[in-house]
């Protein structure tokens, strides 16, 4: 009787600290970032992150001649990140973003000419860094971490400074933290 007391009580504790934590930022706690850095700071794409993070919205790249699109850009949030956007106004310390690129196939159909993902071409991959935990790392900065892996090589980020090779994409955004957040409308309050 005493071990089933002991077990309930510490079932119950844990799911009280589970729930603690959901309610304080409003959605179950997001799965720490530890497994996706090494302690260089170099980072790898999230495991299944297509099922397991929120889809935070899509991006066609206009092609450069003629209609359609060269590039799809689908962008996901690590769980809790657009829930803790809403509620701050700026993604949480660990918050990850994964935009996976792929080419756009642009052809005719019923509802007129569209496009859409086609082959994929790469991931880019943004971590949330508040805390500036990797100071010497030309892939961390301005506080994210940044870099780009190909189809090709999908565990070896290609991005060697994320000053030169990141950032300058996102000039446009710096003043909403480098993110094109008027690009995702399940960020608006």
């Amino acid at each position: 009787m005493k071990k089933f007391n002991f077990l309930s009580v510490s079932l119950l504790a844990i799911g009280g600290g589970v729930l603690a934590a959901m309610a304080q930022t409003g959605a179950p706690p997001r799965p720490a970032t530890a497994d996706l850095v090494n302690a260089s700071g170099e980072m790898r794409i999230p495991a299944d992150y297509r099922t397991t993070y929120e889809y935070l919205g899509s991006w066609a790249v206009a092609a450069d001649k003629g209609s359609g699109s060269k590039e799809f850009h689908s962008v996901y949030a690590s769980p809790g990140s657009i829930a803790a956007y809403r509620s701050s106004g700026s993604f949480p310390d660990g918050a990850v973003l994964v935009k996976e690129v792929n080419d756009a196939k642009t052809e005719p159909m019923t509802t007129g000419i569209v496009s859409r993902a086609d082959d994929l071409v790469g991931w880019f991959i943004m971590v949330k860094d508040k805390q500036n935990a990797y100071p010497n790392s030309k892939l961390w900065g301005d506080g994210w971490g940044w870099s780009w892996f190909s189809k090709a090589n999908p565990n070896k980020a290609i991005t060697t400074d994320y000053r030169q090779e990141c950032q300058t994409c996102h000039i446009p955004a710096r003043d909403t933290d480098w993110i094109f957040v008027d690009g995702y409308s399940v960020l608006k309050r």
